[in-house]
């Protein structure tokens, strides 16, 4: 399924995309845009990192070059948002 709308769909889409992939029993639907990721959540270790990318690509149909990929862009849900509706628009 691939989503071509932005904003909030985008977030409640990566917030079910973190809860599936790092299995966090549906903890991410108290995650706001501000809720920090990476060095926060435990379980968004290096191998989780790799793994969300994947998701994402799979479930918004982009692909995520190396050169995409920074520390930043993991940072808030916020961040991850801004990345993907960025990633969308093209």
């Amino acid at each position: 399924m691939l989503l071509k709308e932005h904003g909030l769909n985008t977030q409640k889409e990566i917030l079910s995309l973190l809860d599936e992939i790092l299995s966090l029993n549906g903890r991410s639907a108290s995650f706001s845009v501000d809720t920090p990721l990476l060095g926060a959540i435990p379980e968004l270790d290096s191998m989780a990192v790799v793994a969300l990318i994947t998701g994402l690509e799979e479930r918004f149909g982009f692909v995520v070059e190396d050169d995409d990929i920074e520390g930043r862009t993991f940072a808030t849900v916020g961040s991850l948002v801004e990345f993907v509706d960025t990633k969308l628009a093209g």
